[in-house]
């Protein structure tokens, strides 16, 4: 009977058990490697997102003269709000066209700027087509920010992926060595951004980025001092 359990456990239980810490090793060690994967590629999304938000906040001060705190301005200058853009009309690189802008330009004394541009822009509409010149439009902001990219959605604009908490957004104007000067930061803590994954990885992260003084998550900007709108990624 002894013998016959012995070997039960010799040759079933044992290997049983051995095979279950085997796992249990393997499994801790492959963890980390796990989480740092899907933080990677959650940050990806994340700092996407937050490009976009600095893009936008960028084209409203450009308008506006100040950036917005909320993202609902934000969503409401790219449906509703027109931005200038410059277009170039001819190439730089083109020997004849610069000789011959330059020729008419010489003639045309007086003019600069703009004014300029729209005789240039009139002598071109007239046959002249070797010149170089800049066109100023006025065009909505839809129709030229983020144009083209399919992975934009201005509806998933104020939320933090893969949680579904709000991003925190701020704007104000400092001054500055006598200058007033706008400002904003837009933030995705991590305690949102890596909902659901191993907590105590999250928290021996979280004490890492703390003992290192960092932000606990990604941000662009700062509304305690002008970074130009830099990430914290960056």
């Amino acid at each position: 009977m002894g013998s016959i359990i012995k070997k039960i456990f010799t040759f079933l239980i044992l290997p049983l058990c051995i095979a279950g810490l085997v796992y249990l090793l393997v499994d801790s060690i492959q963890q980390p490697v796990k989480f740092n994967k899907h933080k990677a590629y959650r940050e990806s999304i994340a700092v996407q997102r937050l490009k976009d938000i600095r893009d936008l906040q960028v084209a409203y001060k450009n308008v506006n003269g100040r950036y917005v705190s909320t993202i609902d301005s934000l969503k409401k200058f790219y449906n509703e709000g027109k931005i200038q853009v410059v277009m170039q009309v001819g190439s730089k690189d083109d020997s004849l066209a610069m000789a011959t802008t330059k020729k008419v330009t010489a003639k045309l004394r007086g003019l600069k700027g703009e004014k300029l541009n729209q005789k240039l822009q009139e002598l071109y509409n007239a046959g002249e087509k070797n010149l170089v010149f800049s066109v100023n439009s006025t065009v909505f902001v839809k129709d030229t920010l983020f144009h083209g990219r399919t992975d934009f959605n201005i509806d998933s604009l104020a939320w933090i992926p893969f949680s579904g908490d709000s991003v925190e957004m701020s704007a104000i104007t400092r001054t500055v060595q006598g200058v007033k000067v706008p400002l904003f930061e837009a933030k995705m803590p991590y305690r949102s951004l890596l909902k659901g994954l191993d907590k105590q990885l999250q928290i021996n992260l979280f004490a890492e980025r703390e003992d290192l003084g960092r932000y606990n998550g990604l941000m662009v900007g700062s509304i305690d001092a002008p970074n130009n709108n830099a990430g914290n990624w960056e």
